[in-house]
């Protein structure tokens, strides 16, 4: 192997490229995969309109009924409704119904920040209930959740099975992939390049999707509260996420470009898959490291932490593996990459098509 040759093969893998960009791209057996990856914008953009609204409400009703933190963080339990009405002055809203023969009460004050609500048997108090404005510690921990449950695994995962298990799969449907093989082409070669132009539309669609998510997130917050938030740990989380993003598709990617050269069927690799990843929490300390999903999980910024009442399954699916350093769980995404890619170079190098069994 010589610098010529070398040469010769990365433009090779530069054509390959550049053929395949456009078919990957704008192909309509992978429009759904925009869908799926922009789904999450639409959620948190609707978040943030929400609150955005919820705020204006606030900050209204409190004008029309003043009353300061302050005053409403002094009334503890024993106080009466008389009492709590003298202090804070009447509320916003009060509701009043009658059970098991006794009168219940609710009233509800503002700060413009939180919502206070006060419940009375009669004219004793049986409980106080708080609901805070969404702070970015909250939707930090909201976002890490919708991350790792739906975007790592199930919409990179997904996407990456529409992407890269069509690069050949979809040649063979479409019975082209014979003009690749007859031409002066090594078949590493051609694998290498349709890999990189599927890594390339998968990071490109996922990243962009992962940046536009953070930034309707934070169409809520203030400016002073937005900046403070990005001076400390904000832009380590921003880059964090893109990083973790790319480093799916690189993962994925491989798995399922080589699943696509072994198995006429995709449905069946990606259920393996799934399951394999799924299970990761089970496994073995050294079976552990054989998937994708446990280095990308020591690599996210915020661990999301399974809530109480969560469904027993959900919270085995979220829950983060034994998390391992940032340069051990890079070098082992791409260790474990690069021993597929290489299977599957092994496997292109065999490859041979009758469009008449397909």
């Amino acid at each position: 192997m010589n610098a010529a040759q070398l040469g010769q093969w990365w433009s090779q893998i530069r054509s390959v490229i550049r053929l395949e960009m456009k078919k990957t791209f704008f192909s309509k057996r992978g429009l759904w995969v925009y869908l799926i990856a922009l789904s999450p914008v639409a959620i948190f953009l609707i978040h943030s309109i929400d609150m955005l609204r919820d705020r204006d409400r606030r900050l209204e009703l409190a004008a029309g009924h003043p009353v300061s933190r302050e005053a409403l963080r002094s009334i503890d339990d024993s106080m009466t409704r008389d009492q709590v009405i003298a202090k804070l002055g009447q509320p916003h809203a009060i509701y009043n119904f009658a059970r098991r023969g006794r009168m219940r009460y609710i009233l509800r004050y503002t700060d413009g920040e939180s919502d206070y609500t006060f419940s009375f048997v009669q004219s004793e108090m049986t409980g106080i209930g708080v609901r805070e404005r969404c702070s970015i510690q909250k939707d930090s921990l909201i976002f890490a959740t919708v991350f790792q449950f739906y975007f790592l695994r199930l919409a990179i995962f997904f996407g990456c099975v529409g992407i890269f298990m069509n690069l050949f799969r979809g040649e063979l449907l479409d019975k082209s992939l014979h003009f690749y093989l007859l031409a002066p082409i090594r078949r590493e070669v051609l694998l290498v390049g349709k890999y990189l132009a599927g890594l390339l539309a998968t990071v490109v669609i996922f990243t962009v999707s992962t940046g536009l998510q953070l930034w309707t997130m934070s169409l809520h917050f203030d400016g002073r509260a937005l900046n403070e938030y990005l001076s400390g740990p904000g832009w380590g989380h921003v880059g964090a996420y893109l990083g973790v993003t790319a480093l799916a598709c690189l993962g994925y990617g491989s798995v399922f470009l080589a699943a696509g050269l072994l198995i006429r069927n995709p449905i069946i690799p990606a259920a393996i898959v799934l399951l394999w990843e799924s299970a990761n929490l089970f496994l073995p300390a050294a079976l552990k490291k054989i998937s994708v999903i446990f280095y990308l999980q020591s690599l996210s910024p915020v661990v999301a932490p399974p809530s109480s009442d969560m469904p027993p399954p959900l919270r085995l699916l979220i829950s983060a593996a034994e998390p391992v350093t940032t340069s051990v769980a890079v070098i082992g995404l791409l260790v474990v990459t690069g021993i597929v890619l290489v299977m599957a170079s092994i496997r292109a190098r065999r490859l041979e098509i009758n469009y008449g069994t397909d």
